[in-house]
């Protein structure tokens, strides 16, 4: 099933909830209303009845015989008063001739009932004796009723608009919640497209605002994430490509001479295959990181004297000379030692192809952590070290194309890469989180990188 077309909308779903909720009230409010309205208008007619019979009670006399007893004048077109006697007889005034109601007003309470479609109070007449007969007020009941129907139609017509109020405002409010769900979605589908610049519009709603900021931020990260991982990927790849070239060219020259050393040339080409071996172990293992998350801890005395002694050799070939300088109480970093590795490789190989003189490796204890820095006697940098580091210096010789890859190294393992002295002798220094008492400083905050001078 398409997910797109699966479930209620939200803004049915949201129309439907407030219009329910809208009725609900309005049945709730309005049937108790009715009765209400009901029970007060038969008590206003009730109330005028008992008013107008006790008035001609008032005047009746209480020796009620033929031709004797006279009725007032009725103060509204539609009322009737009549005259009854104690067995329900009409003795003057108007109505039914019989009346059951007068015909049970033996005593001396006030009653009323509908009666014939009317509806009627009786009164008893005063008398100092017994009772001796009652008045009876009475108009149409319909009169009651319909008033009853109109103030119900007045009712009904405003709970019509309020629901339909409540329409167009559920409407209103369906759209406003929905349409951020929308554009998020639209905005998701962009970024799963591969669109690392979606931006959703705020709404005002503050969860919908931070969905927008959340997405905004993933995509931000995942952009930034691939473009690392790509440009990972070239550097890496220049990193493997470079000793894999220099193994292949060393194997073909033996080949070409015909007095070439071959088990020299077969010697020189293990050592060559082992170093590409360890380069491709250190990249492999900063990739696979521990499960745990931890970040593994480097003794930079043993690893300067490690990395110095396998650089030696290829310095002494050019006849420079190689210098490590590590105390014995420097503390450990927290990084991963193949990074640290790499970095110390591609500082010294650049060293070595660009550089002059003796090449020196020199680990030291600074606020906060530790730097390790490498220099040689060279003129300096050619490009601007920011360039350089970051890869856009567009360079065809070769100088400086592992170092985008050594800063990137470093920012992971988090440390910094930065140019100290760009020119002349040129030192390039690698700063680095240390332990202190067994636990992790905090980490370091590199230097600015120094200004372009000559070139090398």
């Amino acid at each position: 099933m398409n997910p797109e077309h699966s479930g209620v909308p939200l803004r049915r779903r949201v129309l439907r909830s407030i219009l329910a909720v809208t009725v609900l009230a309005v049945i709730v409010f309005a049937l108790p209303l009715s009765v209400a309205v009901q029970r007060l208008y038969r008590t206003e007619a009730v109330t005028a009845l008992q008013r107008d019979a006790a008035r001609a009670a008032a005047v009746v006399p209480d020796t009620m015989t033929g031709g004797s007893v006279s009725v007032p004048r009725r103060s509204a077109s539609q009322l009737v008063i009549g005259v009854y006697d104690t067995a329900g007889r009409r003795v003057a005034g108007t109505g039914p001739a019989r009346s059951a109601l007068a015909a049970s007003g033996r005593t001396t309470q006030v009653r009323d009932a509908v009666e014939g479609g009317d509806l009627a109070v009786i009164t008893p007449i005063p008398s100092d004796q017994k009772a001796v007969g009652s008045v009876r007020a009475a108009v149409p009941y319909r009169i009651v009723t319909d008033r009853v129907h109109r103030a119900w139609a007045v009712m009904a017509l405003l709970a019509v608009i309020a629901i339909g109020l409540a329409a167009v405002l559920a409407r209103r409010q369906s759209v406003r919640l929905a349409a951020p769900l929308e554009r998020l979605t639209r905005a998701a589908r962009a970024l799963g497209d591969g669109d690392f610049t979606v931006r959703a519009e705020r709404s005002g709603l503050r969860e919908a605002d931070t969905a927008s900021q959340a997405l905004e931020d993933t995509a931000a990260q995942l952009g930034d994430l691939l473009d690392r991982e790509r440009a990972f990927s070239s550097d890496v790849s220049h990193q493997l490509r470079t000793p894999l070239t220099a193994l292949m060219v060393g194997l073909e020259g033996a080949l070409d001479r015909p007095d070439a050393d071959l088990r020299s040339a077969i010697h020189d080409a293990l050592s060559r295959g082992e170093h590409l071996r360890n380069t491709i172990d250190d990249l492999i293992s900063l990739i696979r990181r521990p499960p745990d998350g931890t970040t593994a801890q480097a003794d930079l005395a043993d690893l300067v004297r490690d990395v110095g002694a396998r650089w030696e050799a290829p310095l002494a070939v050019r006849a420079r000379r190689l210098v490590t300088v590590a105390g014995p109480d420097l503390p450990s970093a927290v990084a991963p030692p193949a990074a640290i590795r790499q970095i110390l490789d591609v500082l010294i190989g650049n060293a070595l192809w660009h550089g002059e003189g003796t090449v020196t490796i020199e680990a030291h204890e600074t606020d906060g952590g530790v730097a390790v820095e490498v220099s040689d006697e060279g003129a300096g940098l050619a490009t601007e070290p920011d360039d350089l580091l970051a890869g856009s210096a567009g360079r065809t010789d070769g100088h400086g194309r592992g170092l985008p890859l050594a800063r990137s190294l470093a920012a992971a393992a988090g440390g910094s890469l930065v140019v100290r002295r760009a020119a002349p002798r040129p030192v390039f220094s690698l700063l680095l989180p240390a332990t202190a008492d067994g636990r992790p400083r905090p980490a370091l905050v590199g230097c600015q990188p120094a200004g372009s001078a000559s070139k090398r």
